[in-house]
């Protein structure tokens, strides 16, 4: 990414529709320490209106567009609170609060409410396990407003969705998605797919929202090539699991942000984040190193996202990955 395109004054985002600049607050992930802020930084997002040569240029320089208001923000929150009405009897949403916005009940354990990256419990499962099937979100996913723009950004005639998309809850203090990128889970495909993650509601640079590691495509692309170095005597099926013995237990390539950056400092830049609102999404390649921050929203807001990836139509996709989620797929 060109040092013009996030601004080098701290706190300062650079956007191309910020009225207001904030401060960028102190982020970390799972594990470890906070990132020292002069590490951190603030992602670029693109408007709608931004001409669509433009658009695909960032795509391809810097891994990531964060687009403002792909979605209508109602479609949005409407989803927010219909996967939350799921979980109303739980104890995990404040009572005093409409389930919209998803506040999270400071009388319970964050641990008890773990979602997807974290450690779910048995009941929460299965409540998982539905709610990824369910005709709501199913329909949520042929959205007009994404799907028209995915075409209008790739190019596509068509595009296909895996039927694997995710709905990760995020409370506060709790366990989220660890450090990796895309290309490990869906190995046995083409590598010419489109991750598009949503945010379900408004999510703050602390709120548990994704973080993208600054210039980290090409890390991708090698740490690819080294695990498959060392996975190529394994039997085909071992070969492409993201979980084989080459690979981390939990598949995720670490928890703490501090340590990954400063491993791979000579070949990555900052943590890059945004402050993002309903109705945003953020599309990524298969290359590029992000994480969860962990959720320290001061609202005590839930983060809700969904992750989805998307073929052109006729590519080779991962068939493992055209099954609706469930907890114990093992993928």
């Amino acid at each position: 990414m060109a040092s013009a395109d996030v601004l080098t004054a701290p706190g300062i985002p650079a956007s191309d529709n910020h009225d207001t600049l904030s401060h960028l607050p102190n982020l970390r992930s799972n594990q470890g320490d906070y990132v020292n802020p002069s590490s951190t930084g603030w992602m670029r997002s693109t408007t709608l209106d931004t001409p669509l040569e433009e658009m695909r240029n960032r795509f391809n320089e810097h891994g990531y567009i964060w687009v403002k208001n792909v979605l209508p923000r109602e479609d949005v929150y409407d989803m927010r609170e219909h996967y939350f009405a799921q979980f109303s009897h739980t104890g995990m949403l404040h009572p005093h609060h409409p389930l919209r916005s998803g506040i999270f009940n400071p009388s319970s354990s964050p641990t008890a409410h773990q979602g997807i990256g974290g450690v779910p419990i048995a009941s929460t499962n299965h409540l998982l396990n539905t709610a990824h099937a369910d005709p709501t979100y199913r329909t949520f996913l042929a959205h007009p407003s994404l799907r028209s723009f995915i075409r209008h950004l790739t190019g596509w005639n068509q595009e296909r969705l895996v039927d694997r998309a995710m709905l990760r809850h995020n409370c506060p203090g709790s366990q989220s998605t660890g450090i990796h990128y895309d290309q490990y889970f869906l190995r046995d495909s083409d590598d010419e797919f489109l991750t598009a993650w949503v945010p379900m509601g408004d999510c703050a640079a602390n709120g548990g929202g994704l973080m993208y590691l600054e210039h980290s495509t090409s890390l991708g692309k090698t740490l690819e090539r080294h695990f498959l170095r060392q996975a190529e005597n394994l039997p085909r099926a071992e070969r492409i699991d993201a979980f084989n013995q080459c690979m981390a237990k939990d598949g995720f390539m670490s928890h703490d942000a501090v340590e990954f950056q400063s491993r791979h400092e000579r070949e990555v830049g900052r943590w890059l984040v945004g402050d993002y609102k309903a109705g945003d999404v953020v599309f990524h390649n298969p290359w590029m190193v992000h994480a969860a921050t962990r959720n320290e929203d001061g609202e005590g807001r839930i983060r809700l996202a969904s992750d989805l990836r998307f073929y052109e139509e006729g590519a080779r996709v991962d068939e493992r990955w055209m099954k609706v989620w469930t907890h114990d797929d093992g993928l």
